[in-house]
């Protein structure tokens, strides 16, 4: 069976939409996929800061929001598909949407962008709220790709997402993971009002010497000793973490090259967590890095120091496969949501099972 779908990412570094057009077929069980286009909208400084801000919206502005965005990814898809010529061909949108509220403790997760606004701009049937059925029974909603990676990705063990929020999973020996720490939001904060707005290829913290003091201090924060599995909201790094480091007082070049080196400690530590679950011998791993934060070369070497005694192979594919590889999973979620079957899994989430998450709007 063969699937035209549209996967719609917005990512937490809050950079822009994230657009790819994938075609899947499934033979026996077996999952394959091509990406037939992709696309990036970025977001104006406006709807950047008011997606930032929806949390301490009022209620009513909220849903405003959550309308108008949808409205927005619905326009974008319709510029998309006329731009690579795909009238008639897309049979279904999956969106991921922009996370605002999550709460799991709570029950409570929320992503903007309304599904029935996208829907009927489009024509074309729309699926939203992945993650709301997995929080409902009890898990975090986090990490979602997982599914895909287990269907989509043979010959890799380890995943890294290295976008606004870096969280990691693991095939071994059920599908294991979760969010790691703040990982692009914080290093484009601190790059924020230079003339590119990020550390380009991780050139600044280069030339800067970690701060161990407000290192220390970052590594203590609870979170980080909580067993897994576990997620983090947006609020975390910008209430949380930045705050700690903007007290610190540090140069750009000393907060940037602080901050990569708490990155590159939590992945080290969460790998390790995720190594201890592996039955039999460890042997060579590969692990597969995307996102954003995978075009920081500092960064990635820095990784793949820490991890080289750990016998792990780090991989940076394609550009294509860096930057839409969540838009890819959630475009196959949506196919499976469509198809009554599960795309979350309860072995990362920590939910009471397996669950088919997503919400289908017609036009």
């Amino acid at each position: 069976m063969k699937y035209k779908v549209i996967g719609l990412m917005s990512g937490s570094s809050l950079d822009g939409l994230d657009m790819a057009y994938v075609h899947f077929e499934e033979t026996a069980g077996k999952w394959s996929f091509e990406i037939r286009s992709t696309g990036f909208v970025p977001y104006l400084s406006t709807l950047r800061e008011r997606l930032s801000g929806a949390t301490g919206l009022p209620a009513k502005d909220y849903l405003l929001l959550h309308i108008e965005f949808g409205h927005f990814l619905g326009a974008s898809v319709n510029t998309f598909m006329e731009d690579n010529g795909l009238a008639y061909q897309v049979q279904i949108i999956a969106s991921h949407g922009h996370t605002s509220f999550h709460i799991p403790e709570k029950k409570i997760t929320a992503q903007l962008g309304d599904g029935a606004a996208i829907a009927a701009i489009t024509g074309i049937h729309t699926i939203t709220d992945f993650r709301n059925a997995d929080v409902a029974l009890g898990g975090q909603g986090a990490p979602v790709v997982p599914i895909g990676e287990k269907l989509l990705f043979e010959g890799y063990d380890l995943f890294l997402n290295l976008g606004g929020i870096a969280n990691i999973s693991a095939k071994f020996p059920e599908p294991a993971g979760f969010d790691v720490c703040p990982a692009n939001r914080i290093l484009n904060l601190l790059s924020a009002d230079t003339e590119k707005g990020y550390d380009d290829d991780g050139r600044l913290a280069a030339k800067g010497s970690v701060h161990e003091a407000l290192l220390e201090k970052l590594n203590q924060l609870p979170y980080y000793q909580q067993p897994f599995p576990k997620s983090l909201s947006n609020d975390f790094g910008l209430k949380e973490i930045f705050p700690i480091i903007e007290k610190a007082k540090l140069s750009r070049e000393d907060a940037l090259r602080t901050y990569v080196e708490h990155i590159v400690i939590q992945i080290s530590m969460a790998v390790r967590q995720l190594l201890l679950i592996k039955r039999g011998s460890p042997g060579p791993l590969k692990l597969l890095i995307t996102g954003g934060g995978a075009h920081n070369s500092y960064l990635v070497d820095r990784l793949k120091s820490e991890l080289t005694p750990e016998h792990i192979e780090v991989i940076v594919p394609s550009r294509e496969l860096v930057d839409f590889k969540e838009a890819l999973i959630i475009a196959l979620m949506g196919v499976l949501r469509w198809r009554e079957e599960e795309n979350v899994l309860f072995s990362v989430t920590g939910a009471s099972r397996n669950n088919i998450g997503g919400a289908i709007w017609s036009s």
